[in-house]
């Protein structure tokens, strides 16, 4: 029995900050539910937070602004991510899209679904794809009413030079199955499958590999989602017992922790599992979104990070309440012989610089 229950999120890198959250909210009709920073690294980088109206795993989109490097797209890496919408809307995010001057590659099916790959302004594609049987309450803007609104994802495409490796790890390791293969496109699908179930791999021979870097303009990882910590050290055994030695050690992401593994065809597939309080661990969930959150072990040197950071400005549409006095939460701090303690952390901001493209020589 596979110990995988779904998707939980998906990380890109874009590129401006601003640009990003105004695509998001204002286009594409997400909502923000977390501003943070990258915990890894020396340069100080946002991490965006997106999701559906109960801000669910399997619908949370976190993005990585990064404008120091540039990625280069390819094989071995996330092509897009499907996103869940009523049958019967496609032709409104067609009208929508366009207006909206997003570029897109127009009404297409795959599998019996219709959909629309589009791009978002960094290069990053996403798709909009009709599901009917996706209850999960998605969020809705001035734009995006409730009868086209996105619920959360349907699953991403993957780009792989060959598919047989790739699907012995999605089966043989996270318990996946087959369900269907169309032309250049291969289903899988965890439980019952359909929404949030689905990982799609195309099959791309000629296409050159991507970049496997943070870089503005790509995909850096999918998240899949297990119970708790205790499945989530029995995934990373199972990723040694097969052999897939590289799998890390458990990370503590503040909002779940997590192990990565890269499979056999490039992509970076992490395994998290959601903290008791979810995103709500650190601020109350009616005001999700609204500031900027750091870790406790990165607090002494706030003023230091916002200062490396690109000012933005969320839209107050975004929060359900209304805008309100930022009230944090104490997080507490866990011991390493508690239970999720043995998920290794940084233990301090040592940022050297902010978000500036590098010089070309």
């Amino acid at each position: 029995m596979s110990l995988v229950k779904g998707i939980h999120h998906m990380t890109v890198c874009v590129g401006g900050a601003q640009e990003d959250i105004d695509f998001q909210t204002q286009v594409f009709g997400q909502r923000m539910i977390k501003q943070t920073v990258l915990f890894d690294g020396r340069y100080a980088h946002y991490h965006l937070y997106y999701a559906n109206a109960n801000a669910e795993p399997g619908s949370v989109y976190t993005t990585f602004p990064y404008g120091r490097v540039r990625g280069r797209q390819g094989s071995g890496q996330i092509q897009s991510t499907a996103y869940s919408v009523p049958k019967g809307s496609i032709k409104f995010w067609l009208e929508h899209l366009n207006r909206h001057k997003i570029k897109n590659a127009g009404i297409q099916e795959r599998f019996g679904k219709k959909f629309i790959r589009f791009d978002h302004p960094s290069g990053i594609q996403l798709e909009v794809i009709e599901d009917n049987a996706d209850k999960r309450a998605g969020w809705t803007t001035k734009e995006v009413g409730a009868d086209v609104t996105t619920h959360g994802f349907h699953g991403p495409v993957l780009s792989v030079r060959e598919v047989a490796e790739t699907e012995r790890f999605f089966v043989d390791a996270l318990g996946f199955k087959k369900t269907g293969q169309e032309g250049p496109y291969y289903r899988f699908e965890i439980g019952d499958g359909g929404a949030n179930k689905t990982v799609t791999l195309l099959h791309e021979p000629d296409r050159p590999s991507g970049s496997w870097i943070f870089g503005a303009g790509t995909a850096h990882h999918m998240a899949l989602e297990v119970e708790n910590d205790e499945k989530l050290a029995e995934q990373k055994g199972i990723y040694e017992e097969l052999g897939y030695t590289d799998a890390s050690e458990i990370k503590d992401r503040m909002y779940f922790h997590s192990v990565y593994c890269r499979c056999p065809g490039g992509i970076l597939v992490e395994c998290a599992a959601t903290v008791p309080a979810g995103f709500a661990v650190d601020e109350p969930a009616d005001q999700l979104g609204q500031s900027l959150l750091l870790p406790p072990w990165f607090e002494a040197r706030r003023a230091e990070i916002e200062a490396m950071l690109e000012p933005i400005k969320v839209p107050e549409s975004n929060f359900p309440g209304g805008m309100k006095k930022p009230a944090k939460i104490p997080v507490p701090v866990v011991a390493a012989d508690q239970p999720g303690g043995g998920a290794s952390r940084r233990t301090s901001a040592v940022f050297i610089g902010g978000d500036t493209p590098q010089k070309k020589n």
